[in-house]
């Protein structure tokens, strides 16, 4: 654990991504099978431990150390772990620290009932830098500034490996991946993963800066406002997956019932719902779709008021047949001809926008109001389809954002390096004119879009100008007003303002402006389905 620890921390500490994969990379060639197993599944949100929970591992903290003065130093740090492994008192115990194995192994057996107790013998056999590294570990909140992408980098760099066969490896396989290191020493084939239903690494796009492509090598078509899945159906078994490959065939059941054809298709997971003009059995808003997404178990009144359907854009695997090194062309042919063989009421195709050149596409673009639609994809009809994004193969070109001035209202402190700040917006809009008796109602959170420097002027702010708490959350004087930029907007039953935002982010800071002239509510209804 003493390596693992001290890995953790220089994680934290190096902000280059390069010094972050050498770290890793390192790390890896250095350790023995298990310990680095554990620890890449660690990185990579590999781990799950049902019993250790957030609110158990503050209940525990304060079994050792004053409550007031836990609560105290947990406000000033801003992160719980941090504080716990700073305060702990460990008791006498002549145990030696524990491997990353023997904590994976111990806290995979605790239960609800055993988990003060046996974490608390843990915590004890470490120094801070352990108890800090095994908490991260226990709860799977890393944010030490490693995605599972850039882990599985490092794991290629650190033996020689192209990153798309780690990446297609990687789903076939469980920690602690003995065999995945194997294979990358050199020691047994690559693992044989043709016909497991196995999840497969998206191709993905660039952003369309203020650029142009010319249409006739480039095939344009929506992009929908929905979740990137994909539907596998091999080895008798269909799963669905999302971007990051986490499995979620149990949230959508009906999308794989009855389905004959096998193969792996690429497409945009959507909710049934009306369309901007009125008529029913369209593509909903994300809204919709949320209200499904995460949940182990669906009702049946759910499957019946928002069934969901697939939108799809490409096929990877035709039958057996790998057809990834085809061209976009070749592959939409192979799309257009599997799909009279799948269930109409849980697949269609993405259609293909039919534009002269740039210019008419966008200006079919900026005319898109259907609320399903948050742009255009653009992907050069000989692109192969392969892991990850490359360069001039595939563009995104997202819709222009929306704006409004919003009052800052409520303020938290951030995780990780901006744990020291407030740095979590919440922010709102009037419910009338505020001369008119107006108030204040939320509208939307965010902690992006803002400069390093932007932040230290808002944290300050915030400090300054304090008129209550809330735990963690400051509430504020409401005369900070911020311009944010936004994707959609849509009806909510959730919040009080019977709206919500679809990502929201600082776009600027609006000192010239009073917070009596921020936005109505109203305002932004009135931009729902823009």
């Amino acid at each position: 654990m003493q390596n693992f620890s001290a890995l953790i921390d220089a994680l934290i500490y190096t902000r280059s991504r390069n010094g972050k994969l050498a770290l890793i990379a390192d790390y890896l060639r250095e350790t023995p099978d298990p310990d680095r197993g554990w620890a890449l599944a660690a990185l990579t949100d590999g781990l799950d431990f049902p019993a250790v929970k957030a609110g158990t591992i503050r209940a525990l903290a304060v079994t050792r150390v004053d409550p007031v003065l836990f609560a105290l130093s947990r406000d000033f740090v801003g992160d719980t772990a941090e504080t716990i492994s700073l305060m702990w008192p460990p008791q006498p115990t002549k145990a030696p620290p524990p491997t990353v194995s023997e904590a994976v192994t111990e806290l995979a057996a605790i239960t609800r009932a055993t988990v003060g107790a046996e974490l608390a013998q843990l915590l004890d056999r470490l120094d801070p830098n352990g108890r800090f590294a095994l908490l991260k570990l226990a709860t799977g909140a890393m944010r030490v500034g490693v995605s599972a992408r850039l882990a599985k980098t490092a794991l290629a760099q650190a033996f020689a490996l192209e990153l798309d066969d780690v990446e297609e490896v990687w789903h076939a396989l469980q920690p602690p991946y003995a065999e995945l290191f194997d294979w990358a020493e050199g020691k047994i084939a690559k693992p044989d993963s043709t016909n497991l239903p196995i999840f497969r690494p998206f191709m993905l796009a660039h952003p369309l800066e203020d650029g142009t492509v010319d249409l006739t090598d480039y095939a344009a078509e929506w992009k929908w406002d929905g979740i990137r899945v994909q539907i596998v159906h091999m080895g008798g078994e269909v799963r669905i997956y999302s971007r990051g490959g986490e499995e979620i065939t149990r949230s959508f059941p009906e999308i794989g019932t009855g389905l004959t054809w096998q193969g792996v298709v690429d497409g945009e997971l959507l909710v049934r719902g009306a369309h901007q003009g009125g008529e029913d059995g369209g593509a909903a808003s994300f809204n919709a779709l949320q209200q499904r997404l995460g949940r182990k178990t669906v009702s049946a009144k759910m499957l019946a008021e928002a069934p969901a359907f697939v939108r799809l854009y490409d096929i990877l695997f035709d039958g057996p047949e790998d057809v990834r090194s085809l061209t976009w062309q070749q592959r939409r042919v192979r799309l257009e001809v599997t799909m009279p063989l799948l269930p109409t009421e849980r697949f269609d195709l993405s259609q293909l926008i039919e534009a002269s050149d740039f210019a008419a596409l966008a200006e079919i673009r900026s005319q898109a109001r259907d609320a399903a639609i948050e742009g255009v994809m653009l992907k050069r009809r000989d692109s192969v389809y392969v892991a990850g994004r490359r360069v001039g193969q595939w563009y995104k070109w997202k819709r222009d954002p929306l704006v409004a001035d919003c009052v800052l209202m409520y303020a938290q402190r951030g995780s990780g390096k901006r744990s020291s700040f407030y740095s979590d917006y919440t922010f709102g809009c009037w419910t009338d004119d505020p001369a008119n008796g107006g108030e204040l109602l939320p509208v939307g959170k965010a902690y992006s879009g803002f400069t390093d420097e932007e932040l230290k002027s808002i944290d300050s702010f915030v400090r300054k100008n304090t008129t209550a708490r809330f735990g963690p959350v400051r509430e504020v004087e409401k005369s900070f007003v911020f311009e944010v930029a936004f994707d959609a907007v849509q009806d909510s039953k959730r919040h009080k303002s019977g709206i919500a935002m679809r990502f929201p982010r600082i776009s600027r800071i609006r000192t010239d402006k009073p917070a009596e002239e921020a936005n109505l509510i109203a305002d932004l209804r009135a931009m729902i389905g823009s």
